[in-house]
């Protein structure tokens, strides 16, 4: 009989704590509003104290990508950098601000700055370029023409953000990485260009070499035939008449062609395959001013990361080159006003291409997260509290009445 009971009392009970209706729920918030209210209102205030005094500031800058125009007709404007040109430098300056921090060579008070530099999902997330044409402009476009598929993939400018501290922590941080930017994009496309020239210098050499070898063959064996032609015409005089038939002397029927057409021809070949030795040295003697500077340009690559002041050192070194060379060397200067060309449009890409025309902003960021994750998070503690409590008076309740 007793076991009934209790069973009894079991059942009642959980048939209490299992029935939660609309009234007991609204019950429930009429008696802990005010302890709701009071939470949500603390966590407000904490959440404003804590953005006020340990929020950080983000700062922005923008850098335009400005357009170059061209003296020749014909060339069109183009921007300093385009779509494929940055993508490579983004994955590439992540190493270079690692590089950088590994060999010590970190401005004073950037260390903190570079190490997150040297990671590439910031890139991805504080250097924002903007396009010409969105992908929504594109679809609405899509339809009118074609040729604004260009455009969305036209850079016009680049947002670089940066957080600090303090307002004036997120200001310098973001100059710096702004900086960075503009001279690590400089010295990895410098880079590019010393590597290509070396590679030039080694594989270009030994396949102008080849054809000079090739070439000196073929002009000897031109050089024998026009000497046994000329034998000929002198045993066959009368045989030296004019031909108005077109025929390439190199076929086999080119041998009943009169003997002075032949000559001709033949002569041709050797004046042609003497003009092509003589390209052919003066592209190695062009080589080996490049070697010259290579030289001298490889060791400023590896030791100035900064690709404006880099630019500048080797076009120093070009200067001097070019003012050893005789006043008659038009070739020798042609290889170094290629050179020339080459260091100055990337120094004017980095320095006038992509400029900042207006001061970086900062502010205060989060004020809106913090002042509702505070409000709704202690709001919502202080309830699972106040509910916590209710199920343990009620278990409590339960267990002395049995």
């Amino acid at each position: 009989m007793q076991n009934s009971t209790q069973d009894n009392l079991k059942h009642k009970s959980t048939d209490f704590e299992s029935e939660i209706s609309l009234y007991d729920v609204a019950t429930f918030l009429i008696e802990s509003w005010q302890k709701l209210g009071l939470a949500a209102l603390l966590g407000l205030m904490l959440g404003l104290g804590a953005w006020f005094f340990l929020g950080n500031y983000q700062a922005e800058l923008i850098l335009h990508n400005n357009t170059s125009s061209s003296a020749l007709v014909d060339t069109p404007n183009t921007y300093a950098l385009d779509l494929v040109s940055w993508r490579t430098i983004q994955k590439s300056l992540p190493n270079l601000a690692d590089q950088i921090t590994e060999e010590g060579k970190v401005p004073d008070g950037q260390v903190s700055l570079y190490k997150k530099m040297s990671e590439a999902t910031w890139w991805e997330k504080n250097v924002i370029p903007s396009f010409a044409i969105t992908k929504a402009d594109t679809k609405d476009l899509a339809a009118i023409s074609k040729d604004f598929d260009g455009a969305s993939t036209t850079i016009l400018s680049l947002t670089v953000k940066s957080t600090g501290r303090s307002r004036e922590d997120a200001l310098d941080n973001v100059r710096a990485a702004s900086q960075f930017l503009l001279q690590g994009g400089a010295y990895l496309q410098i880079k590019t260009l010393i590597n290509s020239l070396e590679s030039e210098t080694i594989g270009t050499v030994a396949d102008i070499q080849s054809k000079i070898t090739n070439t000196q063959i073929e002009l000897g064996y031109l050089k024998e035939r026009a000497k046994s032609l000329e034998e000929l015409r002198k045993r066959f005089p009368g045989s030296s008449g004019v031909t108005q038939q077109v025929i390439d002397p190199r076929e086999s029927s080119a041998k009943y062609l009169p003997l002075s057409t032949q000559l001709i021809a033949v002569n041709t070949d050797i004046n042609l395959a003497n003009e092509n030795l003589a390209r052919y040295s003066d592209r190695l003697e062009q080589i080996s001013l490049m070697k010259t500077f290579l030289n001298d340009a490889i060791p400023l690559v590896n030791q100035n990361s900064n690709g404006i002041t880099l630019s500048r050192s080797l076009l120093e070194v070009q200067d001097k080159i070019r003012s050893k060379l005789d006043s008659g060397d038009v070739k020798g200067r042609q290889s170094m006003d290629g050179l020339r060309s080459q260091l100055l449009a990337i120094e004017a890409r980095f320095t006038k291409g992509l400029e900042a025309n207006t001061a970086p902003n900062a502010q205060k960021q989060g004020l809106i997260k913090s002042a509702a994750g505070g409000f709704f998070g202690f709001g919502f503690l202080m309830l699972l509290y106040l509910l916590a409590r209710r199920i343990w008076n009620t278990i409590r309740i339960s267990s002395a009445a049995v």
